[in-house]
């Protein structure tokens, strides 16, 4: 199928971004990398009157290591934060599930803002700033705005983004000790999760503090897994505690099932990948 008509403007600032989406409203989609919108464009499911696109705005881009955090710009594409030493350094579980992100012809165009406003329960990057704490910046008529990650993900496709908002990009604490870990199951590399965890935590000695433990693929958002997290905070890992920290997961979790995985199955796979990401978490002790 071919796209619908539409309008196409390359803007060079956000305050041209802005003031398009004021103008146009819901009748406006943003263009970033395209992956997803030029697919849903083809298919004709998404039908706007008029295309903004920001791949022109400098300001959107980068990856900047600050005082106590790490920015990545909204247009900073996948393979930058798959490739950047100061990513690898300062926030690994990024790295690690970079990779996990399609394949390098996709990641080369897709951009790291655009996965997180998209919001695809099955994405690595929700679930990885949801566990690693970040903060969403975004610009809109009223002025500029942080929203937590906690907080910035809200239903299916859904976010706190209205259609007049624009996100800017995303500010990460630095790990600063803290380890990460990124593990996902597909049916094939570069295919969506059937499940993927998010996890990290301060580790002395194999006993574990302030844990976060975030799963993708189970359900409409990321999830956390708050009762695990509150099972292992303070104690040492080991088998008996792997075996309770599952036991939470089957009563905390309830996963919708897809066209290929049962609810059962994604169960069964995520306690699978908790207890290899606890190990993987506590291997180097």
């Amino acid at each position: 199928m071919k796209a619908p008509s539409f309008s196409y403007v390359r803007p060079h600032s956000v305050d041209e971004v802005l003031t398009l989406l004021n103008e146009h409203g819901d009748d406006a989609r943003i263009l970033a990398g395209g992956q997803t919108l030029m697919a849903t464009l083809n298919m004709r499911l998404s039908e706007p009157g008029m295309l903004i696109d920001i791949n022109e705005i400098d300001a959107l881009r980068g990856i900047e290591l600050r005082a106590d955090c790490l920015w990545i710009g909204a247009m900073t594409r996948h393979s930058q934060v798959e490739d950047s030493p100061v990513v690898a350094q300062h926030a690994p579980l990024l790295a690690q599930a970079a990779p996990h992100v399609a394949h390098r012809a996709i990641r080369n165009q897709g951009t790291f803002g655009g996965s997180l406003a998209f919001a695809d329960p099955a994405a690595e990057w929700p679930a990885c700033v949801l566990a690693l704490d970040a903060v969403m910046h975004i610009a809109g008529p009223a002025g500029s705005r942080t929203v937590p990650a906690s907080e910035f993900f809200l239903d299916l496709y859904t976010t706190q983004l209205s259609e007049n908002e624009l996100l800017l990009g995303c500010e990460i604490p630095l790990a600063n000790g803290r380890r990460q870990v990124f593990l996902e199951l597909a049916r094939r590399h570069g295919d969506y999760a059937i499940v993927g965890v998010a996890m990290a935590a301060q580790v002395h000695n194999a006993v574990l503090h302030d844990p976060r433990i975030v799963f993708l693929g189970m359900d409409s958002t990321p999830v956390r897994a708050l009762d695990v997290e509150h099972c292992i905070h303070g104690n040492t890992l080991d088998d008996e505690l792997i075996r309770h920290a599952k036991q939470l997961l089957d009563t905390g979790l309830q996963p919708s099932a897809d066209v290929y995985n049962s609810a059962p199955t994604k169960m069964h796979l995520a306690g699978v990948l908790l207890g290899r990401a606890l190990r993987k978490l506590t291997e180097r002790n």
